[in-house]
């Protein structure tokens, strides 16, 4: 089975060798149509150094510890998701 990749944003770095990383999607209402925007945060491992507000992209990995199961794998050029 793939790996999944997501692109988010880095909304805190407090942790040791782990970073929480915001991603937002975009779904459409089942009823009405409407485009909703939900956020989810996901810890991520790191191997080297990122500041709050990078965009990254992480990928699924096998577990690290009792919550990180997400890895970053690098910074993302240009900001959009």
């Amino acid at each position: 089975m793939p790996k999944r990749i997501l692109t988010g944003q880095i909304v805190s770095t407090k942790m040791n060798n782990a970073v929480i990383v915001l991603v937002s999607t975009d779904k459409s209402h089942p009823r009405y149509g409407k485009r909703i925007t939900t956020t989810k945060r996901y810890p991520a491992k790191v191997t080297s150094s990122y500041e709050v507000g990078d965009m990254v992209r992480i990928q699924e990995c096998p577990p690290v510890s009792k919550t990180i199961r997400w890895e970053v794998l690098d910074k993302v050029t240009g900001g959009a998701n």
